[in-house]
């Protein structure tokens, strides 16, 4: 077995990745704030997984008062609480980068049934 892999084994959470790409999932980080601690909520559409194992990242995207906000999550990182699925949406191909020049309705990915 690789020595890495086997390193890094201990750490992956197993509950992790349980959503796709087009899934609109709601991210629960925590943010350090001088000596406080809280959790802040992220919404949006996941338009992008990389890499795999204890590097893979999540890519989730939102519209934030006419602008559009992306923001990229290790999967694996003891910041992130956790990773609740909202709704399934239906796509064609693995990564949604070209929602970034949609707007409006156009901006949308269709509810998987």
């Amino acid at each position: 077995m690789d020595l890495i892999k086997h390193l890094t084994e201990g750490q992956l959470k197993e509950n992790a990745a349980n959503f796709n790409v087009g899934d609109t999932v709601r991210v629960h980080a925590k943010i350090k704030e001088g000596s406080r601690e809280r959790i802040q909520v992220f919404e949006g559409t996941v338009i992008a997984r990389k890499h795999g194992g204890i590097q893979e990242t999540v890519t989730v995207r939102r519209v934030s008062y006419g602008v559009g906000v992306e923001k990229t999550f290790p999967i694996h990182s003891p910041n992130v609480e956790k990773f609740e699925v909202v709704r399934r949406g239906k796509v064609r191909r693995a990564k949604l980068y070209y929602l970034r020049n949609r707007v409006g309705k156009a901006a949308k990915v269709k509810e998987d049934i």
